[in-house]
């Protein structure tokens, strides 16, 4: 058994070998909290959550570390026009950032560090990076000196002489502009710490390289993030953690975007799905199965008829599922995962093709419901049970039948009793033949949102797509 990720390093897919037996240490960009998370936001927490699940069911110990950029032009702009203090509004966006992480299943960090929890790790690393001739101050900013360093921009794969390094308002001082800031000078009314050389407040790319030598040490396994992270954050990381003397991350893994039209989902475009709202319209376990499914490194062109088909697709999983729990009592997943779908998942995390496998088990115990054999359908489903648990896609799964006592298993059983008392009526009018008066019934149902299925027990009826 051998894991292979695609290494953005590298430009090709890698065996993953671990610097420790048995363990896997991440590190993935979190949220710049100046605003709540749309669907792409959360997009990267889950695909990253998907392999930290894939990494636990392998055996390894995993460390997974995402952090919270709690300062940053952006929200210290949005406290000025908002007269609001910055730390309310990250922490305020930071929660609605974990409740979308919660709501859609990702599995919490082991670590969540804050950026401004950690000035005095970010202070060290600016002091040896200036010891080095690596670094600079100048107008109480401190610049990296990107012709320092001789494998600048390798990840990105991009020409020094072509680099349009981008700038924020303040810099003033640099050697050369494409040198980037790690540390910014205090502006009147603006937070600010105190430093050495003077007061100011971090750059974005010195938090994450101080915090992940903070807590996965001088060299770990992974690094993650969105394919729009590789230059400049990612890269300047690299610069700053390599020339502090860390090996830093040995492999790197870029998730793509969600797009609308063709552009990448953002803010300042206005083409943004906020998750609290989509969870109002759409159950939280079909926008993880929405977003989660296709391929990490596939763009997802968002519209509602593709969330449509996802909902549709589950329902089909989700309807074997309850199926065999109502024919056989409850059904533990499986110790093991089939083959097919472990080969999958271990290439590149394939989970377009484990899903496959797990549709191509729905149908076959689909059949084995058909043919009233009780065995083979539930081994089906401690398949499925399996294969969905290492998706987060278990429907029976503690977490999604938390959010349906959540949203009041009295309304269910409310909502059932009068479905059973139409149903009735519908099952009187089929026993005196009326058969125009049972298609009528069973029409208006389906148009209320109710899918009704006919079977030897007699009529049952699940919620339909939409």
């Amino acid at each position: 058994m051998t894991i292979r990720l695609y290494d953005t390093g590298t430009r090709q897919i890698r065996d993953f070998t671990p610097l420790t037996p048995g363990c896997v240490s991440i590190y993935l960009c979190g949220a710049t909290v100046q605003a709540a998370p749309h669907i792409g936001h959360i997009r990267s927490g889950l695909n990253f959550d998907i392999m930290r699940r894939w990494f636990d069911y392998r055996g390894y110990d995993v460390t997974f570390v995402r952090n919270v950029t709690d300062i940053d032009d952006k929200i210290i702009a949005k406290s000025a026009d908002q007269g609001r203090p910055w730390w309310a509004i990250g922490y305020e966006n930071e929660r609605a950032f974990n409740s979308g992480y919660d709501a859609l299943g990702c599995l919490p960090p082991t670590y969540e560090p804050r950026a401004t929890g950690h000035i005095p790790e970010m202070i060290e690393m600016m002091r040896g990076l200036i010891a080095r001739g690596l670094a600079y101050e100048s107008d109480g900013n401190v610049y990296f000196d990107v012709r320092s360093f001789p494998g600048y921009l390798q990840l990105s794969n991009q020409d020094l002489d072509d680099l349009r390094q981008p700038s924020g308002e303040g810099e003033t001082g640099k050697r050369d502009q494409r040198d980037f800031a790690m540390w910014k000078a205090a502006k009147e009314g603006e937070p600010s710490w105190e430093t050495p050389w003077g007061r100011g407040r971090p750059g974005w790319h010195l938090e994450c390289s101080a915090m992940a030598h903070k807590y996965l040490g001088p060299a770990f396994d992974i690094h993650g993030g969105g394919l729009d992270l590789i230059f400049p954050h990612h890269e300047n990381e690299i610069a700053q953690a390599k020339g502090y003397g860390d090996e830093f991350a040995r492999y790197w893994v870029h998730n793509a975007w969600v797009t609308m039209s063709g552009e990448k989902m953002s803010k300042s475009l206005g083409n943004s799905v906020l998750v609290s709202e989509m969870v109002k319209h759409w159950r939280p376990i079909v926008l993880r199965y929405y977003l989660g499914t296709p391929h990490y490194r596939s763009m997802i062109e968002y519209s509602e008829e593709a969330l449509r088909e996802a909902e549709s697709a589950f329902a089909r999983i989700e309807g074997f599922v309850q199926r065999v729990v109502e024919k056989a009592g409850a059904v533990e997943p499986a110790a093991e995962v089939p083959p097919a779908f472990a080969e999958a998942m271990d290439d590149d995390l394939g989970v377009p093709q484990a899903l496959a496998i797990v549709h191509t088990t729905v149908r076959q115990g689909n059949s084995a419901l058909a043919a009233d054999d009780k065995e083979a359908a539930v081994a089906r489903l401690a398949e499925v049970r399996a294969m969905l648990g290492v998706l987060g896609l278990d429907p029976l799964d503690p977490h999604w039948a938390g959010g349906e006592t959540d949203r009041g298993e009295d309304l269910h059983g409310v909502v059932d009793t009068l479905v059973r008392l139409v149903l009735d009526q519908r099952e009187a009018a089929r026993g005196r033949k009326d058969w125009g008066t049972a298609d009528a019934i069973r029409d208006q149902l389906q148009q209320s949102g109710l899918a009704i299925e006919d079977g030897p027990s007699g009529p049952r009826w699940t919620l339909g797509p939409r």
